[in-house]
């Protein structure tokens, strides 16, 4: 099996540097001259904006850096204590079916998360992964309140993606007021030690690992370019 190169940055990497990062692997990757490669990193806290970002959304400017990210999506937070993966693979080396690997990508959150008993789930109209949180009061309307565990946001260019996903271990919760998340107003985020698990980002590593190959699989050895 050809499996990506994964990298594991040990401090915090600042946004503009990871994603010039990228950027040059994406190149090498559809150059034929690298292989793919699941990055898993902190960010400093900050703030990024998706291709969908609405100005009404961004209720602080000041408070954390703002970054325009290039994937799609709308504002989203990065900071320590969430894990964001990002992954650059070669979807001519998998399938070219842009629905599809967003769907690979939330499967694989969910079955990372499952790994620690979490049942995390997709939710039509919202993308990402939330939880139903039974232990808070219910919306006006009855139904019940979610909140929002894992975020992701992907760009493809030339059949080759990057960007990824991001994961809520332990972040400071209180710097998502800065932003409507997601552009969803009525319902809120969590994280593993706000659901009450001890979880750390090396466990939540062991089991991005482990959960990859169920998900991706092999891909065929070489991709033309």
């Amino acid at each position: 099996m050809n499996r990506p190169e994964w990298r594991i940055a040990d401090s915090a990497v600042p946004y503009e540097e990871a994603l010039a990062a990228m950027e040059t692997r994406v190149a090498d990757i559809r150059a034929g001259r690298a292989g793919e490669m699941i990055w898993l990193l902190e960010h400093p806290p900050l703030y990024t904006a998706g291709t969908s970002a609405r100005p009404q959304d961004l209720l602080e400017p000041a408070r954390f850096p703002v970054h325009v990210a290039g994937r799609g999506g709308q504002y989203t937070y990065h900071g320590p204590g969430q894990r964001v993966a990002y992954a650059m693979l070669d979807l001519r080396a998998r399938r070219q079916d842009v629905r599809r690997y967003v769907s690979d990508l939330e499967e694989w959150t969910i079955r990372t998360l499952g790994r620690f008993n979490v049942k995390a789930e997709r939710r039509e109209g919202r993308v990402g992964v939330w939880v139903v949180r039974p232990d808070k009061p219910p919306l006006p309307d009855g139904t019940p309140r979610e909140d929002k565990i894992a975020a992701i946001g992907v760009r493809i260019r030339h059949w080759v993606a990057f960007h990824g996903i991001s994961i809520n271990v332990e972040p400071d919760l209180s710097h998502y007021a800065g932003i409507v998340p997601c552009g969803i107003a009525d319902h809120g985020v969590t994280s593993l030690v706000d659901l009450g698990l001890p979880v750390t980002l090396a466990d939540l590593d062991a089991a991005l690992a482990e959960t990859f190959d169920e998900v991706f699989g092999a891909v065929r050895p070489s991709a033309a370019a």
